[in-house]
């Protein structure tokens, strides 16, 4: 069985679109429809219930999948054992990383991995949906490693290490009432109007959280997936924003105070218990570098 027809399932599995499964591996769509297929004939079952408008798995196709990716992840495995005999590392390396984000410097980061480990396919994924897509997308497997920002609680299961401890700080316009507070309560904030990151996103999370254990509810009148644009969306007097305080940059006409928030905002990464080697030399390149030196 060639494992490449593995792969396709899987990404067609996952993604509910040939179309869309070869985007993801950089091939052409017959050759995922012809892996498919051969995959149909060796297992001799049909694995994808498909029409005219969308792709769903079949009862052998949902009883194979766990199968299939436990399967491609012994096979990686095969290779770093044999790669650890050898001189180089090799294998591959599907990182997940926050979107517009330089709380870490990740691009830095990737280039060294890439200078010391060349033999390593390296792919860097940005998610849209924030923390909570990057750990259901290391818990599915299509992700080895990801840095998150969810609170520590909903990472049970996975290998996490925490990389940076951050406060929540209020942002507010220039000129509001709240701009002359020493310090700014949660109580207060929420009587404005919020700019935030969308659902899912690490500090969204811990924000609605603290607001529900206190009772409290917000609106939010603008979802920036970019977080270095929630200051601009303040300075231009369309709301609030409660964020990590390293997510910020200084903008004209929006002022940052402490917030009464107890609960610290965490940059960590994730992967799964089990993990291969490339995994462990980026973990190792995260753990052994102080947070600001990853920019130089």
């Amino acid at each position: 069985m060639d494992t490449r027809h593995l792969d396709y399932f899987i990404a067609v599995a996952e993604e509910g679109s040939f179309t869309r499964a070869a985007h993801r591996l950089q091939t052409v769509q017959s050759a995922v429809s012809a892996g498919v297929r051969t995959l149909e004939r060796e297992v001799r079952a049909t694995l994808f219930v498909r029409s005219t408008r969308r792709v769903e798995l079949s009862d052998a196709g949902r009883a194979l999948l766990p199968e299939a990716r436990a399967a491609v992840e012994s096979v990686d495995r095969v290779f770093d054992v044999v790669a650890a005999a050898e001189s180089g590392l090799t294998g591959r390396l599907r990182l997940g990383v926050f979107a517009n984000s330089d709380m870490l410097d990740i691009p830095a980061l990737a280039g060294r991995f890439h200078r010391l480990y060349p033999g390593v396919a390296l792919s860097v994924v940005a998610s849209p949906t924030g923390s909570t897509g990057l750990v259901d997308d290391v818990r599915a497997g299509r992700l080895d490693l990801a840095i998150t920002g969810l609170p520590a609680g909903d990472l049970t299961g996975l290998r996490a290490h925490e990389l940076l401890a951050d406060e929540f700080v209020a942002v507010v316009p220039e000129g509001h009432e709240l701009a002359g507070r020493t310090v700014v309560t949660l109580d207060e904030l929420v009587a404005e109007p919020f700019v935030d990151g969308p659902p899912g996103f690490g500090n969204r999370v811990i924000i609605e959280r603290e607001l529900a254990t206190r009772g409290l509810r917000r609106s939010i009148v603008v979802e920036s997936p970019d977080m270095s644009l929630v200051s601009q969306f303040v300075a231009a007097g369309l709301g609030v924003a409660a964020l990590p305080r390293l997510v910020l940059r200084p903008v004209p006409g929006a002022v940052i105070r402490p917030l009464d928030v107890s609960v610290p905002f965490s940059m960590r990464s994730v992967s799964r218990p089990r993990t291969t080697r490339p995994v462990e030399a980026a973990l190792a390149l995260l753990r052994g570098l102080p947070v600001r030196a990853l920019t130089a």
